[in-house]
């Protein structure tokens, strides 16, 4: 293991739609604080958000789906050494308030704070080549809490994952799917597959809608083999899947308020529809005489959940080994932390064969 520098590149939120690469202090570490080398961070939804309106003032250093090697270790650190594969969460409840009694984690006042940083107000970190990870997160070495150690079998990239995974899983599981279910998917981006995939895993029968060929063929590769073409009528293909009822459930995989009425009208009477990238405040259409008179229900699921993060993380590993659900094929750009700005933009703006987009900080312009 090399020593750590005293600088190091990190992707600097500055303001508003500005990410430029930028040299800044390595953070320093506190008791019970580990320091992990990042090798990759997917950029998030959320973290688009953040950046494009300013929700969280800059300087920050953004990115949380990240998996690296501990660089470092602070003292009274148990349970890790220097050079294990790790991933981390950057949120962890605190497991005794009201909340977390209730398993609403994410509305836990501990869970809301960041666990990991890059520098400056903690905000994830990720786009940074190495990020310190608070003693919350990393745990007293025998509780489980946000730092996980990765097989030697298990590819950084494959890691990544464990979070996106986790938040997909938590709403899929709060669905309750039975066998005899079919489950629309609006939008096939990384997050879509994920949810339509492990939706699919409970029997259920998933349609999948997105304007892009090309993702529907992408989908087809983890099992996703009933396509809807979202430039058609895509209520109409769900109620003539289903006998003319509608789906069981929609699932919202697309941040566009103007879907939601879409949602409510292509599931059948008592369905559900399930929000799950409405992550920024608006104004939805939709007939209320459909929740209260059809019996339909509009939910949502946000953010991870402790209560299944092995069984998530058991998800990824084994995924990964049987072929399954391996992830890496969602990955459709890499960039290098230079090449920040450029990563965000496709992120912002998908092209038809852009997935998932990761920075891979420290790599080689070969890239």
């Amino acid at each position: 293991m090399n020593p750590v520098a005293e600088t190091m590149q990190a992707a600097v939120y500055r303001a508003i739609d500005e990410v430029r690469c930028e040299s800044i202090p390595v953070p320093g570490l506190q008791r019970g604080e580990v320091l992990v080398r990042i090798d990759t961070c997917g950029v998030c939804g959320t973290d688009l958000k953040k950046i494009h309106t300013n929700s969280h003032p800059g300087p920050r250093v953004f990115g949380h789906e990240m998996a690296g090697t501990i660089a470092a270790l602070g003292p009274g650190v148990k349970g890790f050494a220097i050079g294990d594969r790790v991933m981390a969460f950057h949120h962890i409840p605190c497991g005794h308030c009201f909340y977390c009694r209730k398993h609403t984690f994410a509305q836990c006042e501990t869970y809301k704070k960041v666990g990991t940083t890059a520098g400056f107000t903690p905000a994830g970190g990720g786009f940074a080549e190495y990020i310190r990870v608070m003693d919350w997160i990393v745990g007293d070495g025998v509780k489980t809490a946000g730092l996980v150690k990765l097989p030697e079998d298990i590819p950084f990239e494959q890691a990544a994952f464990i979070e996106p995974v986790n938040t997909c899983f938590k709403a899929v599981k709060l669905l309750r799917l039975e066998p005899d279910d079919t489950v629309l998917v609006i939008g096939q981006g990384s997050i879509g597959v994920i949810l339509a995939a492990l939706a699919r895993r409970t029997g259920a029968t998933v349609l999948t809608s997105d304007l892009y060929p090309e993702r529907h063929a992408i989908a087809a590769g983890f099992g996703l083999d009933h396509p809807i073409d979202a430039r058609a009528d895509v209520v109409a293909a769900a109620r003539a899947a289903t006998e003319g009822r509608g789906a069981d459930v929609a699932l919202v995989a697309v941040g566009s308020d103007a879907l939601i009425g879409m949602a409510m009208d292509a599931i059948r009477p008592g369905g559900r529809v399930m929000l799950f990238a409405s992550t920024q405040h608006g104004t939805a259409a939709f007939d209320p005489a459909a929740v209260c008179m059809d019996e339909k229900t509009l939910m949502g699921s946000y953010s991870a959940s402790v209560a299944i993060q092995q069984e998530g993380i058991d998800l990824v590993f084994d995924g990964f080994r049987d072929g399954t659900l391996d992830l890496t094929r969602l990955i459709s750009h890499r960039f290098r932390l230079e090449d920040c700005a450029a990563a965000i933009d496709l992120a912002s703006h998908p092209k038809p064969d852009s997935m998932k987009i990761v920075l891979k900080p420290g790599r080689s312009p070969s890239l």
